[in-house]
């Protein structure tokens, strides 16, 4: 039987726990955010590398060599913090790194390794190559040992209290245009075996506008290893209303990998971004927990504020940081899709 991270004694960190640094890749796809200002892209993009770099090192992978020298120029006008920054000539399709980065796991003794998914941008609905490819070259610049699950994941799709459980949602890790209809058992297993977790609840992923089937971290996020988040929508008329009523009572009576109740608490939507025709993921789930602060974004919304409230007595110890996210969220993701945390180890 082969070897998996589990038996080894790997398993996968916290967002919270510390970090060694946040990797990104700047944007540059145009069909990202298409009739969408890249200056202003670049803008909030900025604002989340900013108090990033402040704090820990920030990787930034880009296309090539003439891209560096332009980013480059752009980060140092902006003053950013340029001794944090290291830029990485490494081609992606696109900029949501979380899912297709290394998943980074860690042993008690901090060596770190890496999970290396397959990635197919999300049932091969735009092209991946590259992205696919991008998270085996960050783990072999680093010189870490990979493990391959030979399992279509994205980074987006699984959260973790570092102490057993991992939430995740049907929708997307069980869709057909994943992994060939696997059953939800193989799948458990796999899970268990590469994040070192004895515990999964599933949730429902149907959030309108998520081109990403339901990605959890959309939807319910861990701030401690026995509290999360969950989204909720206030008003009954609104289509989201049902699904994200559903995840709520399920949560509320989930229980961690030792059989103890969670704790629950709802964060609000902020309620239809977009246009009449066009409703994008907007939530304030997916924000991004960093070494001393955590990124939140927000929509110029009248509960920008009512959430920014709730996250901040569950983060005693970080400055919670709104990051304007009106262009950003027209690519169809968020702060938390942007960035994948490198936890410290060896």
């Amino acid at each position: 039987m082969n070897e998996t991270p589990a038996s080894l004694g790997y398993r996968m960190p916290a967002e919270w726990e510390p970090h060694s640094g946040t990797w990104l890749t700047w944007p540059h796809n145009l069909k990202t955010w298409p009739d969408q200002d890249m200056q202003q892209v670049e803008t909030e993009f900025l604002s989340i590398i900013q108090p990033l770099a402040k704090d820990e090192s920030v990787h930034i992978l880009v296309n090539d060599e003439k891209m560096e020298g332009s980013v480059a120029s752009t980060l140092n006008d902006n003053n950013v913090e340029m001794k944090n920054i290291f830029l990485h000539d490494i081609p992606t399709n696109d900029s949501w790194i979380r899912d297709y980065g290394p998943n980074f796991i860690v042993q008690n003794d901090g060596i770190v390794a890496t999970n290396d998914w397959d990635f197919d941008s999300w049932g091969r609905k735009y092209k991946w190559e590259l992205d696919d490819l991008a998270g085996t070259i960050i783990a072999e610049k680093l010189g870490l040992h990979h493990f391959k699950p030979e399992i279509v994941l994205e980074g987006g799709a699984i959260e973790v209290n570092g102490a057993g459980t991992c939430i995740t949602t049907e929708s997307c890790i069980l869709n057909p245009n994943r992994n060939n209809g696997i059953s939800r058992e193989a799948l458990e297993t796999t899970l268990k075996n590469y994040l070192g977790v004895s515990k999964i609840i599933w949730l429902h992923g149907e959030m309108q506008g998520d081109d990403t089937d339901g990605h959890i971290d959309n939807l319910a996020r861990f701030v401690n290893p026995t509290t999360m988040v969950c989204v909720v929508e206030e008003d009954e008329n609104d289509p989201n209303y049902p699904c994200l009523k559903k995840n709520f009572d399920r949560l509320k009576t989930a229980t961690d990998q030792d059989d103890k109740p969670l704790e629950i608490i709802a964060l609000p939507m902020p309620g239809h971004i977009g246009s009449p025709s066009e409703r994008l993921p907007a939530s304030y789930a997916n924000f991004y927990i960093a070494n001393k602060s955590v990124l939140v974004p927000v929509y110029n919304q009248p509960n920008d504020k009512q959430a920014l409230a709730i996250l901040e007595p569950l983060f005693p110890e970080r400055e919670i940081i709104p990051i304007p996210s009106t262009t950003l969220i027209w690519g169809l993701g968020g702060v938390h899709c942007l960035t994948k945390q490198q936890p410290a180890g060896i």
